[in-house]
């Protein structure tokens, strides 16, 4: 056999099919597994050869084997072993279980395109297709989470050279199904589905977070966007299959309408977008689709046909079928069907432009040659577009009818569509203009201007507000502002008839704005004295009323500070609009805070745009123009309205990371987004680096954070947000923070420097605040700087000087300043691991800190006298536990994860040893420092819980997870244990450094163990003879500290069972080794559990008695004893 199969390499590469035919016969007769490996190891070599020579030199003339040549063999070679295994099951059973011990070892020798390709066509046996995708499955997902585990570990990093990529593995084996591979595509799709399927995003109680793409973080993220991949690479190669797949898609996208499913959408979405003239032919099955749409949720609506309009543009019988649908969902009587046609007309008003219409920069997604070609030669042109526009826009009036939800998806869309297809201008406007007028008051004198009324719609009891009028005012403006900047410069010559309803529009805005200035609360029958409780309905009323007056407001500051054109005058009105505002929004939170339910003003989101709120920042604090001055100081001298705009910015900046986009125009494009957040970005940076929290709040005392804090905190959460959505982005985003500069030689400073530049500011602001003193250290503003530090941190690069400078910095921060805040230190505590993580591994950091905490919580045996350490001055009384013995625990049971991980991996590589005896020699060495590192890893984390187990913790989860820590110690101790127990079967001995790590843990864990463990019940004990107080809740005292004691001390048989499986295995491998490895072992303490008679009587004797007191004298307040006294008295 072994012959046969070393002359694989000699052979010519056509010869090699029939003899592994041969061979393939031969192994029923037994040795399937030595077959099996021999096949794929020389496969994988091939491959390995075949892509060196590729990515080589390209000036290799003679290229050893052709590709195509290789393939076909490849699937010639894979139909054989398919067909063998038909017929012997055994050998298919061989098979499987040689790949999954390779999944244990490393992966490289076993897993790689070939046997990958010989499992997916496996799957068509169906004895072996669940199993199959099982081990595909879990090999996908555990490479990516090993990739995770050593990205995050620098310990880990040294120890094991990088591992080869399984996603990678089945891309290349897509790649390779070209060549007429038809027996594994099958399996392809079905395997990408299986883990689309299976770790596609979740529901998260009411709205799963939709994170853009790209950016996936987690091993299930990861694994999802494989199963996409795998997919979509599929479907450009094989013809066969597309209508398959499409199918699949779009059933999930219909059947799975209640859980999340951007997933498919994206999906979709670039399958259409790769090849909307291919997907012509499966057209029937998107229609079938449309059918369904009056009864999808709107998101799943609206994602759908966002991915589907590149295939409306080519076929116009889809088109119209779509209309159709949507023209019977206007009528529907599910609210959601409605929201859904508006969303699906708004879209196609978008894409679809008539002639003559401004060609906008973000115009519709761009689908490449095939989308110009059909714009050209398709017999809708234009013209034809424009009636059909008009058609649709007069299907969109009639909603202006409908309830509230639906009008105001209409004024969120109009302003886009208005930006793509500007032809439409004329009748989007008009549109507006009328239904505005049902609200204005046309008087010049009448007070308020707006018929506030007439939006609430009152029915029996149910009060509702059925005319968003905020909502239109703000489509207005914003629609008007880019007519104006847009349409009119090109509009000179037919200015006559196009100017009425701009000049109206812009009229009605004045006059509104002059007259809402000129109202008083009273005018709305909002002042202070209304009823603004949510339990009646003139309370509901009043409460939506204040929010429109509000949301009016807003709307208009925005107006006419975008026409001001800095004039004082303008200026003056903008301030008088936000007092109306803020005395609205006072009287809410006052009444607010009364009540105990929060009103509406909490939660209604900010109607400034996010591009005003960069506009208005940048004016209020950077402007210095000298003829700006006198004007914007009227809006300067406000510290209200300053408050107020840094606010809006922090509220825009949290609906962006909740949601993935913001309100208001350009809100859904990322690029916009991106250019805003650098500006707010640049001014928020800029004020809190010049005006620093101790100036400003020394002025005057006020309500509520100083601007600079508040400025903090929005560069906190806009740094966090880049992190989340614009990761790619971040060197643009960093050169922007350092203004506008020379591009040129700017380019070259990398995005190390950058962030360490940015970092040393923030380094800076929290020393001058650790320098202060106690009473005046604002806990607050520390800990949003150590998170703003602790994002920048994750930007430098873990070798670079700057990286450890930084962690220096951290460490000398911990050991020099002495806080007693648990939040600051926690966030400083979690800065220092994270960052000593990628730099080393955190053994002997976790032994210095346990140090501390024994020394200043003290001993478990009290007449010991401590001597304390003092490494970390910011480990204290007060944070000591449970902040950061929590903290210390947590990274404790880290560094054990990776330990195991290690020694699943050596017996991974034992197991594989094994099969090849006559190496075993060689293979041996390389474990070696592996080992090595192990136990030292060990070795540090035993000194590390012997400090924490003579320690006097509060009881509670500092406790309990300490006892949980210990007990996955001793499993992973056993586990090394039962990994020398196997090479004593390989005739190794077992290194001197083990002995001393099994003497270490016999003398300073195991014993100290079991008097923590004593102590940790005496405890409980004492705590239960202490609750009492009055006698009614006496009972319930006991039966709740009882409650607590069975789960405080749940983790206390496990441990105890962990220690004697150590032992039990030390004995077993004393016995093989022939060293005594237990003579260091103490026997375990005696832990009878006698009833003991005298104390019992004593417990139930009590009992009774509080019993009979409870009849007798419930309403007698005194201590346990009084009672019992009055019972003698009764006897007597």
């Amino acid at each position: 056999m072994e012959k046969v199969l070393k002359m694989f390499s000699k052979l010519n590469l056509q010869e090699v099919p029939p003899l592994v035919y041969q061979l393939l016969v031969l192994s029923s007769k037994g040795n399937r597994k030595r077959v099996l490996e021999g096949i794929i190891a020389f496969f994988n070599e091939l491959d390995k050869q075949h892509n060196e020579e590729e990515s080589g030199n390209e000036l290799l003339e003679v290229v050893t084997v052709p590709a195509d040549e290789l393939r076909h063999v490849e699937g010639t070679v894979i139909l054989h072993i398919v067909f063998a295994i038909k017929l012997d099951c055994e050998l298919g059973k061989e098979l499987l279980k040689h790949l999954k011990a390779g999944q244990q070892g490393d992966f490289s020798n076993n897993i790689c395109p070939f046997s990958i390709a010989l499992l997916l066509s496996l799957t068509r046996i169906q004895r072996f297709e669940e199993q199959v995708f099982d081990l595909l499955r879990t090999s996908v997902v555990k490479n990516f989470k090993d990739l995770q585990l050593l990205q995050g570990s620098k310990f880990l990093q040294n120890l094991i050279p990088h591992r080869s990529c399984v996603s990678a593995m089945i891309l290349e084996v897509v790649q390779n199904s070209v060549h007429s591979w038809d027996h594994v595509t099958q399996g392809l799709v079905e395997l990408g589905f299986i883990l689309m399927d299976s770790y596609g995003p979740k529901k998260i109680l009411d709205e799963p977070i939709e994170t853009s793409s790209g950016l996936s973080k987690t091993p299930k993220q990861q694994t999802c966007t494989l199963g996409a991949d795998i997919l979509l690479e599929t479907f450009k190669i094989h013809e066969i299959i597309r209508q398959e797949i499409l199918e699949q898609v779009l059933n999930r996208v219909v059947t799975r309408a209640s859980s999340p499913i951007s997933h498919y959408l994206d999906l979709l979405s670039n399958i259409i977008m790769c090849s909307p003239l291919v997907l012509q032919s499966c057209s029937s099955k998107v229609t079938e689709t449309f059918d369904y749409l009056s009864f999808l949720p709107l998101q799943t609506v609206q994602g759908l046909l966002k991915a589907v309009q590149p295939l409306l543009k080519v076929s116009m019988s889809m088109r119209d079928s779509l209309i159709l649908v949507l023209r019977k969902a206007m009528f529907a009587s599910r609210l959601d069907a409605r929201k859904s046609a508006v969303a699906g007309f708004l879209l196609l008003l978008k894409n679809f432009k008539v002639l003559g219409s401004l060609s906008s920069s973000q115009c519709s997604q761009s689908i490449g040659v095939s989308q110009v070609f059909v714009d050209v030669h398709s017999r809708y042109n234009s013209v034809a577009n424009e009636t059909f526009c008009l058609e649709i826009m007069d299907s969109l009036r009639r909603c202006l009818g409908q309830q509230a939800d639906v009008r105001l998806m209409l004024y969120e869309g109009f302003y886009d569509v208005l930006r793509r297809n500007s032809q439409l201008a004329n009748s989007i406007m008009h549109t507006l203009l009328s239904q505005l007028k049902q609200f204005y008051e046309p008087q010049p004198d009448v007070l308020p201007p707006l018929k506030l009324e007439a939006c609430i719609l009152t029915q029996g009891d149910q009060i509702s507000l059925q005319e968003p009028l905020d909502h239109l005012l703000c489509c207005i403006q914003h629609c008007l502002a880019w007519y104006k900047s847009r349409v009119m410069p090109l509009q000179q010559e037919e200015e006559e008839e196009e100017e009425g309803f701009y000049q109206d529009l812009d009229d009605m805005l004045e006059s509104i704005t002059s007259r809402m200035i000129k109202s008083e609360l009273e005018d709305f029958e909002l002042d202070k004295s209304a009823d603004f409780s949510q339990s009646t309905g003139i309370g509901i009323k009043n409460n939506i009323c204040a929010s429109l007056v509000m949301g009016i407001c807003e709307v208009l500051i925005e107006y006419n500070f975008s026409i001001s054109n800095f004039s004082k005058n303008k200026f003056e009105e903008v301030l008088s609009l936000f007092t109306c505002y803020k005395k609205l929004s006072d009287i809410l939170n006052e009444k607010a805070g009364k009540g105990k339910t929060k009103t509406t003003s909490k939660t209604h989101d900010s109607f400034l745009s996010l591009n005003f709120v960069s506009e208005l920042l940048t004016a209020l604090f950077r402007d210095s123009t000298q003829s700006h001055e006198e004007s914007l100081s009227v809006l300067r001298s406000s510290s209200e309205f300053m408050h107020y705009a840094v606010s809006a910015a922090l509220q825009k900046v949290q609906q962006l990371k909740k949601t993935g986009h913001v309100s208001g125009p350009h809100g859904q494009n990322p690029e916009k987004i991106f250019q805003n957040l650098c500006d707010i970005t640049r001014v928020l940076l800029w004020r809190y680096i010049s005006i620093p929290t101790s100036v400003e709040e020394s002025g005057k005392k006020e309500k509520g954070k100083s601007i600079s804090l508040l400025c903090l905190e929005g560069l906190q959460k806009i740094f966090s947000a880049v992190h989340q959505f614009y990761q790619p982005k971040i060197p643009l985003f960093l050169r922007a923070l350092d203004g506008p500069g020379d591009e040129g030689e700017e380019a070259e400073v990398s995005v190390t420097q950058r962030a360490a530049f940015q970092i040393r500011q923030f380094q800076r602001s929290l020393l001058n605040l650790l320098s202060s003193q106690e009473e005046d250290f604002n806990s607050k503003e520390a800990v949003l700087l150590v998170s703003v530090i602790a994002s920048l941190s994750k930007l430098l690069e873990p070798s670079s000087p700057q990286f450890v400078q930084m962690l220096s910095w951290t460490s000398k921060i911990c050991k020099e300043n002495s806080r007693e805040d648990a939040s600051f230190c926690k966030g400083l505590m979690n800065l220092l691991f994270s960052l000593h993580v990628l730099y080393k591994s955190p053994v002997t950091l976790l032994r210095d800190l346990s140090q501390d905490i024994h020394g200043h919580l003290g001993d478990i045996d009290q007449d010991i006298e401590m001597e304390k350490t003092n490494h970390f001055a910011l480990v204290n009384l007060r944070t000591a536990a449970p902040t950061v013995c929590l903290l210390v625990l947590s990274q404790a049971e880290t560094v054990l994860e990776e330990v195991d991980w290690l020694i699943i991996k050596l017996k991974g590589q034992l197991s594989q040893e094994t099969v090849s005896e006559e190496s075993s020699s060689q293979a041996t060495l390389p474990n070696r420092p592996i080992e090595k590192a192990i136990i030292m890893q060990l070795g540090t984390l035993l000194t590390f819980f012997h400090e924490l187990v003579q320690t006097a913790l509060p009881s509670g989860s500092c406790v309990d997870t300490l006892l949980k820590d210990l007990c996955k110690m001793y499993t992973i101790l056993t586990a090394l244990v039962r990994y020398y127990l196997q090479v004593y079967r390989n005739s190794r001995g077992i290194p001197k450094i083990m002995e001393k790590l099994v003497k270490l843990s016999g003398s300073h864990l195991t014993p100290l163990c079991y008097s923590f463990i004593s102590y940790v019940q005496n405890k409980k004990t004492k705590s239960l003879k202490h609750t009492g107080g009055k006698k009614k809740e006496k009972a319930a005292a006991v039966a709740m500290a009882m409650a607590r004691v069975l789960r405080e001390t749940k983790p206390i048989p496990n441990l105890i069972f962990a220690i004697e499986q150590y032992e039990k295995f030390l004995i077993q491998l004393s016995k093989r080794s022939k060293v005594n490895l237990m003579q260091h072992m103490k026997l375990s303490t005696s832990r009878d559990f006698k009833i003991k008679g005298n104390i019992l009587d004593m417990v139930l004797r009590e009992d009774e008695e509080d019993e009979h007191d409870e009849d007798t004298a419930s309403e007698h307040e005194g201590q346990n004893k009084e009672p019992a006294k009055k019972k003698r008295k009764k006897n007597k």
